[in-house]
């Protein structure tokens, strides 16, 4: 008679047995996507697979508090997961809107026109990158992070106004270079 390994077991084991974490993950996928089909259901199998990719990763990391059941770790690595691309996915609708890019990545038509507005941009971008680090550094915090003064300042180590001189500075030096492409 066999007795079932508890998913402690099952993670001690996946250090020289793959397939013991091949248990773990059936025994637990579907509670782990349903629980981000509540949530984010558009997402929930990529997120699943970076759980368990994550949990993978992490095995050696977990302690067993849950006499033996790794479904509150793994839950716990769904909500860092979840978070994390929820983040990602306002950053990248803000970079969309920034650039003028469709929000709707699912539309073709959306994309009639995208190289003419992006091709002014990937130049703005060559002109930032030619800036001097300083300028550059000062212009991405204020201008794309959208930070304060007294913030970029902060973070650069220098006063306010020395802040607001080399956001100026590289942003004169970015509309010339604008001028000149025209």
């Amino acid at each position: 008679m066999t007795t079932e390994r508890s998913d402690a077991e099952l993670i001690r084991d996946a250090a020289v047995d793959a397939a013991a974490f091949g248990e773990l993950y059936e025994r637990h996928v579907r509670a782990i996507h349903s629980w981000f089909e509540r949530r984010l259901a558009w997402a929930a199998v990529d997120l699943t697979a970076e759980t368990f990719a994550r949990a993978w990763l992490r095995r050696g990391r977990f302690r067993d508090q849950r006499s033996g059941s790794a479904l509150p770790w793994l839950l716990g690595i769904a909500s860092h997961v979840l978070r994390e691309s929820v983040r990602r996915d306002r950053l990248e609708t803000r970079a969309r809107e920034r650039l003028g890019l469709p929000l709707d990545l699912g539309s073709d038509e959306g994309y009639s026109g995208v190289e003419a507005r992006l091709s002014p941009r990937l130049s703005l971008a060559h002109e930032l990158a030619q800036l001097p680090q300083e300028q550059r550094r000062a212009v991405e915090l204020r201008v794309l992070d959208e930070l304060a003064y007294t913030e970029v300042a902060r973070r650069l180590s220098i006063r306010p106004a020395a802040a607001r001189l080399r956001v100026s500075r590289a942003l004169r030096r970015l509309a010339v270079a604008a001028r000149e492409e025209q």
